[in-house]
């Protein structure tokens, strides 16, 4: 049985935001953002809500039928500089973020200004953002039917596909949908884990 998938809107914010929180409180890289627990609890939330902002005003969110699961896409043109889009490509993008979210945790700008600096450029391409499943729900395929919607078009269309793999796990599945490696991997500061920069090209199409 298939999984059915819509386009999110401004509707769903609350759904997205919440389920974002839920699938990334426990991820090495926001506990690596956030690393006091009572901290994570209070400022998780907001992070994830600015973040669906963004995406929602210049990306897309793909979301399954019965919520339990969504994707944040941007389209990044080939002349962007910091693969972020329309939606977070100014240079102060990750200082307003910071100022937002928590204005002393120096982490929030910082986490945005690495990921900036290993993103390709000169080639227009999709880049999954995030992309969330409600822990319970977890290991049933459905973020793999959200990317795969996606990746179909890009097939079509000829574009290739970026994103960040956060731990072991999620790059091995990155991997079986044909991203790979393409730069160093990106070690966060101070002990903090690390991420993957991961694409992938066009797979041609059959007759």
């Amino acid at each position: 049985m298939g999984v059915a998938i819509r386009t999110a809107g401004e509707r769903d914010r609350e759904l997205v935001v919440r389920l974002l929180d839920e699938a990334f409180r426990n991820d090495p890289v926001s506990g690596w953002v956030f690393p006091g627990a009572e901290d994570r609890r209070a400022h998780h939330p907001r992070l994830m809500a600015a973040f669906t902002d963004i995406v929602l005003e210049a990306g897309r969110i793909d979301v399954t039928e019965d919520g339990s699961a969504c994707a944040l896409w941007m389209s990044v043109p080939a002349d962007d500089p910091d693969g972020e889009g329309d939606g977070g490509g100014e240079d102060d993008g990750p200082a307003r973020m910071r100022e937002a979210v928590a204005p002393d945790n120096e982490r929030i700008e910082q986490i945005g200004r690495l990921t900036a600096a290993v993103h390709p450029s000169g080639r227009a391409h999709e880049y999954l953002w995030m992309i969330g499943v409600t822990p319970g729900r977890q290991g049933e395929g459905l973020g793999t039917a959200l990317i795969e919607s996606v990746l179909d078009r890009c097939d079509r269309e000829g574009l290739p596909a970026y994103l960040e793999a956060s731990s072991a796990r999620s790059r091995e599945l990155y991997e079986r949908l044909g991203f790979a490696s393409c730069g160093p991997v990106l070690d966060l500061p101070e002990g903090g884990p690390a991420m993957w920069p991961m694409w992938r090209e066009p797979r041609a199409r059959k007759a």
